[in-house]
């Protein structure tokens, strides 16, 4: 019996995505998630915003995510995974966002992905920061690490490893759900900033704690000093299939 972290029991726990509000875009599963998340300041998070958002607060805070993950079996639309290019290893910096219209999402300060033609058509089709790493993934029913290494620039890296502990029973709520239910994205493309809406079912959610950390990659994202702190919450999830949908526009706040 597989015992790697994608077949570990758990319930569903963080809240049910909504309906897409537009047509179907792609699909993708999400697998072996480490969610690893710090308390940072909203003024040093509003700078890296686009225009028509601003950080999303909890507790008073901005929260900055370190988000490792293997994608599988990505496609368009409702096709099918595309062969090869459709799984891959990505390492994310993430910080949270919400709009005029009350929409909340993601904002992508970095991705680190394996794979050079994934790399060059996100930067093209959606502008977000994808940038071409190695990626090493290993897991035990009990622990899952991540090495990242960027292939440019001035080539920061991350190592992550954390143990896997209980399941989370019942209805996530609070910081957990804050962190991991978010149903869109915010980008800007050709000057212009798009919330771009995604759902799936409820994370399969357990505790987990840190056991190895060295990582580049949230100071090169421009938030230096913040992995040197003790993160205030670590999670991890077997994973969740999830479908995105068309962007919508959003307005520029006082326009």
């Amino acid at each position: 019996m597989d015992e790697s972290p994608e077949h570990l029991p758990a319930r569903q726990v963080s809240a049910q995505g909504p309906p897409l509000p537009t047509r179907q875009l792609m699909n993708q599963w999400w697998r072996d998630v480490v969610f690893v998340h710090w308390r940072v300041d909203p003024v040093a998070v509003a700078p890296l915003l686009p225009p028509g958002v601003e950080p999303d607060l909890y507790d008073g805070s901005a929260w900055i995510g370190l988000v490792p993950f293997r994608m599988v079996d990505a496609g368009l639309g409702r096709r099918g995974p595309v062969p090869w290019l459709g799984t891959f290893s990505e390492t994310n910096v993430r910080t949270y966002s919400v709009d005029g219209a009350g929409r909340r999402g993601v904002v992508f300060l970095s991705l680190d992905c394996d794979r050079l033609a994934v790399v060059v058509a996100a930067v093209a089709a959606f502008a977000v920061p994808y940038r071409w790493a190695r990626i090493s993934y290993a897991a035990s029913s009990d622990r899952v690490r991540y090495e990242t290494e960027r292939r440019v620039g001035d080539r920061p890296g991350s190592v992550l490893e954390v143990g896997i502990r209980d399941r989370i029973e019942g209805a996530s709520s609070g910081l957990d759900s804050f962190v991991t239910a978010r149903f869109g994205l915010h980008t800007r493309v050709a000057g212009q900033t798009l919330w771009l809406p995604n759902t799936h079912d409820a994370w399969p959610l357990h505790r987990a704690e840190v056991l190895d950390l060295d990582d580049e990659l949230v100071a090169a994202a421009g938030l230096p000093g913040v992995v040197d702190t003790t993160p205030e919450s670590v999670l991890f999830s077997p994973g969740v299939r999830t479908v995105f949908g068309r962007p919508q526009r959003v307005a520029q706040r006082g326009g």
